[in-house]
């Protein structure tokens, strides 16, 4: 075989090689029966884009839009508040899981409802995540499988220079993490 002969057939690989988009992450790992009990739940949440779900190795992720929150309050707004009460069906049922709600925001974020009582974002998020936890629980999500985290706006998806940007960084994350009692 000749150096030109193999120099087009490395090339033609190449070029075929790049055709081939890889699956996204979540759709080669496979789908635990919590996630298919969540898909079919909130369809028409995700099917909206209020809502994202992520199948991970031994987790399933749930993403809410920073609609869920009204701009000026820690208390989830009338339309976050029933989606998480279609969700509660499809979690009350767990055993071997964890619960882990965390509440992420924006930089400029600060400030909402009295400044004195959110001087940073940390506590707004902590309160964010712990209004969401508390209408699992009312939903009758066993409390001792629930855990909450604030993390303010350190871990940003998007960049905090563009409102779009802000939008997604404010968000809710609900992780449904395997872990045996």
């Amino acid at each position: 075989m000749s150096c030109r002969t193999l120099l087009g057939a490395v090339g033609a690989a190449a070029v075929l090689a790049a055709c081939v988009a890889p699956l996204p992450y979540d759709q080669r790992v496979p789908k635990t029966a919590t996630y298919r009990k969540v898909d079919a739940q909130w369809h028409d949440e995700l099917a909206s884009g209020a809502a994202r779900i992520e199948q991970m190795p031994h987790l399933v992720r749930l993403t809410l839009a920073d609609a869920l929150f009204a701009a000026d309050s820690a208390q989830p707004s009338d339309a976050g508040k029933a989606m998480l009460i279609k969700l509660g069906p499809a979690l009350k049922e767990l055993r071997d899981q964890r619960v882990v709600v965390a509440s992420f925001t924006d930089s400029v974020s600060v400030g909402v409802e009295p400044p004195r009582r959110f001087p940073s974002t940390v506590p707004l998020t902590q309160a964010r995540a712990a209004a969401v936890a508390g209408i699992l629980r009312e939903q009758g999500v066993r409390a001792e499988i629930v855990f909450i985290s604030g993390l303010g706006d350190s871990h940003p998806v998007a960049s905090d220079d563009t409102t779009e940007g802000r939008a997604r960084n404010r968000r809710i994350e609900i992780d449904i993490v395997e872990a045996p009692a």
